[in-house]
């Protein structure tokens, strides 16, 4: 049975689960530290779930059924700009993720927001929706996508989140989502190997991450 921590004794730290897709953004943000070097409050793992929306839901919930079962989440790496006037290496910040399993509201996005822009500065950082799909959308995909108001999409972060919620039952877990851009309408890459040298999505990846720690300390306090 689980004991109740005596008086005077400090809770337990509320751990942050930091989900990424690929061997590129998880070697990012395993070495990352960024400006002013802050820590996080809590235990920090990075979790590579593979590509997709099924690894990701598979990897989270694993994740989350042990130790982490009351972790803040937050979904990153890589994502694809819908918006006209994105470029590489412009960070987006999820208001809400969705896909055809449906919506999850993120936590403290502006907060979020904030801590972002100060961590890059220079990076245009856009809030706003970010869709899911279950495979790389190119050409008139992303038209429609962006016609439902979405400004990005990526293929794991709306399935992480979701997930995480799912697994927090009745309870309530901060959930978030950050993405790199790596190519948009005006910049469409063929492949992953080809962002290098200027766009440098990897060293933008890496830089953010004490954002991420700003916010799972933000996403602690009492809400107002």
């Amino acid at each position: 049975m689980d004991q109740a921590p005596e008086a005077g004794q400090r809770p337990e730290p509320v751990p942050l689960l930091v989900a990424c897709a690929l061997g590129i953004e998880h070697l990012a943000l395993r070495s990352g530290g960024g400006r002013g070097n802050r820590k996080a409050p809590g235990p920090v793992t990075v979790l590579r779930t593979g590509m997709g929306p099924r690894a990701a839901e598979r990897a989270v919930r694993h994740a989350l059924s042990g130790d982490l079962a009351q972790a803040a989440v937050l979904a990153t790496g890589f994502c694809a700009g819908l918006v006209p006037g994105m470029h590489p290496g412009d960070l987006v910040v999820a208001e809400r993720t969705r896909d055809e399993s449906g919506a999850s509201e993120c936590s403290r996005t502006a907060a979020l927001a904030e801590a972002v822009s100060r961590a890059v500065p220079g990076r245009t950082v856009h809030t706003g929706v970010l869709a899911g799909s279950d495979h790389v959308v190119r050409g008139p995909e992303r038209a429609a996508l962006r016609a439902t108001g979405a400004v990005a999409v990526d293929m794991e972060s709306a399935a992480s989140l979701r997930t995480a919620l799912q697994a927090a039952g009745q309870g309530a877990r901060p959930v978030a989502a950050v993405r790199v851009i790596v190519d948009a309408p005006e910049h469409e890459l063929v492949r992953i190997g080809t962002v290098r040298g200027g766009i440098s999505a990897f060293r933008v990846l890496r830089a953010v991450l004490p954002a991420f720690y700003e916010w799972h300390r933000s996403s602690l306090l009492p809400r107002r």
